[in-house]
C-alpha cells in the first residue's frame, strides 16, 4: 500500500470520527445531559424509634447534607445532629455525608458498632436510601424521605 492510499484511509476515519462526534453534540443539545448533575443538598427525613417496642414513642428528625456542611453525626453529644439517650450509643457513634449526590452511613469506631437493614457496618460507608433501618444501640432510625 502507498502513502496515497494510507492518506486516504486516515482522512475516511477522520470523517467518521467527526460524523459521530456531531451526533453526539446533536443529542446533548436535544436535552440528553453531557454531564450528570448531583444535588449539592439534600434533605433527610428521619423517624427516630428511642424506645423499641414502645407504640408511640417515635420522633422526625430532619438533617440536610450538602457539599461544604460538615457531616451529620449520630449520638450522644450534644453537638450531634442525631441526638439520642440511649446508653448504648457512643458520643459520636456514626455520620451521614453526601458525596457526589449519594448520602453515606459511617460508623465513627463506636463499640457496638452500626447496623444498616440488620447488617453491621465495615471500615468504610454505605449508601442509605429511603426505607433503610439504621440500628445504634437499642435505636432504630428509618429513613423516611430524601429531598
Amino acid at each position: 500500500m502507498n502513502l496515497a492510499a494510507h492518506l486516504r484511509v486516515g482522512s475516511l476515519e477522520i470523517l467518521i470520527a467527526l460524523a459521530v462526534f456531531g451526533a453526539i453534540v446533536r443529542g446533548w443539545r436535544a436535552g440528553v445531559p453531557a454531564v450528570r448533575r448531583h444535588p449539592r443538598t439534600v434533605r433527610l427525613q428521619l423517624k427516630v424509634h428511642d424506645s423499641p417496642g414502645v407504640v408511640g414513642a417515635a420522633r422526625d428528625v430532619a438533617v440536610t447534607l450538602g457539599d461544604g456542611l460538615p457531616a451529620a453525626v449520630i449520638g450522644r453529644s450534644s453537638a450531634a445532629q442525631v441526638g439520642l439517650l440511649d446508653p448504648e450509643v457512643s458520643r459520636r457513634h456514626a455520620q451521614l455525608d453526601l458525596t457526589r449526590g449519594v448520602v453515606y452511613l459511617s460508623d465513627l469506631g463506636s463499640a457496638n458498632g452500626t447496623f444498616l437493614n440488620g447488617n453491621r457496618l465495615k471500615n468504610e460507608g454505605i449508601e442509605v436510601r429511603p426505607g433503610d433501618d439504621i440500628d445504634v444501640g437499642t435505636t432504630r432510625i428509618t429513613v423516611i424521605e430524601m429531598a
